[in-house]
């Protein structure tokens, strides 16, 4: 395992941290959800604050173990080329547009948790700066370059946010909401830097 980066190691730690207080909470009887997860506009339990705690916070075992392993792989990459400062900017901003997606482009949730949207803000940055780097991804046999792959799932994401399957609670929105914002930091910070990138 590589050195991880200060930054991207704190997030990690904190989302750890996080992740078991909610469990052992839970096991009193106090669900740390109801203040930190994103709630919808109209809920009594929305509070501001929820568009920055809703990225800390996960649903299980899975989803902290996916979105962990997907900021150890890409974002200690991104932290490297470009400092810790750009790099936090970079993922809190991420998450809270992708908060914001949720919140107005999806009226139908009941509540929203995970650093998902800021990681697919990571996987958006890392494709547009080296689309040719190949992945390997679960159930496929063979590398696939990232400029395939990643706008891939960014595809089956927009298909399940308007397709709203019944008994999916995934937030597709949020995940689209920080790959676009993703996206549109590191090409405006490209063509206004171009020395940043290499």
């Amino acid at each position: 395992m590589r050195q991880l980066p200060p930054v991207v190691k704190n997030i990690l730690i904190a989302n750890v941290v996080i992740f078991f207080a909610q469990y052992i909470f839970a096991k009193q009887g106090i669900f740390l959800e109801q203040w930190g997860a994103l709630f919808p506009l109209g809920s009594p339990y929305f509070k501001i604050w929820q568009l920055i705690t809703h990225m800390f916070m996960h649903a299980g075992p899975f989803h902290i173990l996916f979105n962990m392993f997907a900021l150890y792989m890409f974002g200690g990459m991104l932290e490297n080329l470009w400092g810790g400062k750009r790099f936090f900017n970079f993922y809190m901003i991420s998450g809270i547009v992708a908060g914001l997606a949720q919140l107005f482009l999806d009226s139908h949730f009941d509540m929203a948790v995970g650093a998902s949207g800021a990681i697919m803000g990571i996987l958006a940055a890392f494709t547009y700066l080296f689309p040719n780097t190949p992945l390997y991804l679960m159930f496929i046999p063979i590398p696939v370059k990232a400029k395939y792959a990643i706008p891939a799932l960014m595809a089956l994401d927009l298909f399940g946010g308007i397709a709203r399957v019944q008994g999916d609670n995934i937030a597709h929105w949020a995940h689209l909401g920080g790959a676009a914002a993703g996206f549109v930091m590191v090409f405006l910070w490209n063509k206004t830097n171009r020395n940043t990138f290499y």
